[in-house]
């Protein structure tokens, strides 16, 4: 699959990279290309170019920025270009506040959130809520004792989130989805949970997994 990524941190570099050892053709659409350097020598596969270029070249394509930057970076790349696609939204809505107690401060309230932002401004890109409930470390193939962990998924187009179930399957996660688009005001906050033993304990390997009862017999 040819897969765009609109940023260039950690994340789209962790997923970047992650992609391109899965065999699929990737391309980092950034703003500030000697920023991929060291990055793209280690991927020689991969391509760098701009958020346009990213847009233009994936038949799925990432979100990876900044959430207070996400709505800009997409206009950036090209709504038109991105329009019918599939967009992973990997972004979270994280103020530029300092955590209290441990707790990162969100921009976003209870009864929104960044993901419903995105599909209300651009309504004809198929968005799904993926990767943002953990650190780029564990992205791709985590191994954690119990098995696969699980991405919590959310989008308002069925067919989109399958696409977006078979790519986490095969780079080691259980996925599952949420429903539309306002189940991210959920998925959302997993980031903040995510950190807090980060942010109290400096403990950031670990992961979330839903369970289920056994079946009766």
């Amino acid at each position: 699959m040819k897969i765009g990524i609109i940023g260039s941190g950690d994340v789209a570099q962790a997923l970047g990279a992650g992609f391109t050892a899965k065999g699929h053709q990737v391309l980092l659409g950034t703003s500030s290309p000697a920023k991929l350097a060291d990055w793209k020598a280690a991927n020689g596969a991969a391509q760098v170019g701009s958020f346009a270029d990213a847009a233009a070249f994936g038949e799925l394509v990432v979100l990876a920025v900044k959430g207070h930057a996400a709505v800009a970076a997409v206009k950036a790349a090209g709504a038109q270009a991105l329009a019918g696609k599939v967009v992973i939204d990997a972004c979270n809505p994280i103020a530029d506040a300092p955590p209290v107690n441990g707790v990162l401060q969100f921009f976003t309230g209870p009864n929104e959130s960044l993901l419903e932002t995105l599909q209300a401004e651009f309504a004809a890109v198929r968005f799904v809520k993926a990767f943002n409930s953990v650190g780029s470390g564990f992205m791709i193939d985590p191994q954690f004792e119990g098995g696969a962990p699980t991405m919590f998924i959310a989008g308002n187009d069925a067919a989109a989130k399958a696409t977006v179930s078979k790519l986490l399957s095969s780079v080691g996660w259980d996925s599952a989805d949420m429903g539309a688009a306002t189940a991210a005001r959920a998925i959302e906050p997993l980031c903040m949970l995510w950190c807090i033993s980060g942010l109290l304990r400096n403990e950031w390997a670990h992961a979330f997994k839903l369970v289920k009862p056994v079946a009766a017999r």
